[in-house]
């Protein structure tokens, strides 16, 4: 085995010529980085080199000794001819200035917009094809009706139903109470205590329950979903089930989408009945309001119609909420960088449409159980 000389800087001390010795390689200046670089800090700018017992150099040892001497360099002399073309190379390379990036035009913010509309385009096909594909299964299995899946049903329902209740429960109470008591601090000043009972009625079981719940489903239930199929993306279990025969919509896609759609206006009416009666809570410690005239006067300010409503807009949303998530999901790329970002993009878009579908629910209903 071949010994290597450790690379050093040092000086003598009767001529004050810096000289360089050992292999000044990457794997030499290592472990001695720290002491190299302090020890070439010191050097004067007018330093004599002397480089004759320079033993083997590469591209890292070079640019260590190039930037000690800067301009100066070319006038060491002591110095082997190789040697001296390692170290050209790379100040060639130091005074090359960094191209300029090009400056943003137009065209460029017309090709982003291109780019834009052609990646919607893709996810509406896509989304469109998924949907399709899920009425078929659904035909196909109203004419063979053992093939259902109904464990895997069973288990997502499990999984979005009840054991998002804890979560959506605690939520619901403290925006309940939180609505109620900046409703009464404004009602009190005109004395229209009594009118807390439809504004709670009307914001929490028409609007608030729906959409609160479905932004708290998108961000858990969505996501699980979206990483649930990404993971099964990345793991080849998808082409598996695929090279079986096995169809990866009826399996995996349908008891998703029908357990959330089935769950969702469930958790609806449970998020909704909590807040109310965090608002009751509320109106009670605030306002003196008894039980019993919030649960009296809740009906006859408030029609059974939004109730109605209130279900309606979860079904949708849930609906909704589980296919975004799936056809995410189903997107996911075979590495981790396409699972996380899929998966946020799931979430997000999940959101957007329930706002979105929220404010059609809106216009469409804007005359049905309106209190006269």
């Amino acid at each position: 085995m071949v010994s290597t000389v450790p690379p050093a800087v040092s000086v003598d001390a009767e001529s004050g010529v810096w000289r360089v010795t050992g292999e000044w390689t990457l794997r030499s200046l290592s472990p001695r980085i720290a002491s190299i670089r302090s020890a070439l800090s010191r050097v004067p700018a007018d330093a004599e080199w002397n480089l004759d017992a320079l033993t083997r150099v590469d591209s890292f040892g070079a640019c260590l000794l190039w930037r000690s001497w800067a301009a100066r360099w070319p006038e060491v002399a002591s110095i082997t001819p190789a040697h001296r073309a390692v170290i050209e190379r790379v100040a060639a390379t130091g005074r090359r200035q960094l191209p300029r990036p090009p400056r943003f035009t137009a065209l460029d913010a017309l090709a982003l917009l291109g780019f834009g509309v052609f990646a919607f385009r893709d996810h509406v096909l896509d989304f469109l094809a998924l949907l399709g594909q899920l009425c078929l299964d659904v035909v196909y299995l109203l004419r063979h009706p053992r093939q259902w899946p109904l464990l895997e049903i069973s288990a997502n329902l499990f999984k979005v139903g009840v054991k998002a209740m804890p979560v959506t429960a605690l939520v619901g109470f403290l925006i309940g109470v939180v609505l109620s008591y900046l409703s009464a601090l404004q009602l009190k000043a005109f004395g229209a205590d009594v009118f807390i009972v439809n504004i709670l009625g009307l914001g929490i079981i028409r609007e608030l329950g729906p959409v609160l719940v479905s932004v708290l489903v998108a961000g858990r239930s969505g996501s699980a979903m979206t990483a649930q199929l990404g993971v099964m993306r990345v793991t080849e279990e998808i082409d598996a089930l695929s090279a079986m025969g096995v169809s990866r919509t009826q399996r995996l896609v349908l008891p998703k989408v029908l357990a959330l759609s089935l769950a969702m206006p469930l958790l609806v009416l449970w998020t909704s009945g909590i807040a109310l009666f965090g608002g009751m809570v509320s109106a009670w410690i605030d306002l003196g309001m008894s039980f019993g005239f919030f649960i009296e006067t809740l009906p006859k300010v408030v029609p059974i119609a939004n109730v109605y409503i209130g279900l309606a807009k979860g079904a949708a949303f849930g609906f909704l909420i589980s296919l975004i998530a799936c056809h995410f999901g189903l997107r996911v790329r075979p590495n981790t960088e396409s699972l996380s970002s899929n998966t946020t993009a799931s979430v997000v878009s999940a959101i957007t449409i329930v706002i979105l579908v929220d404010a059609v629910f809106a216009i469409a209903t804007r005359s049905i159980g309106v209190p006269s």
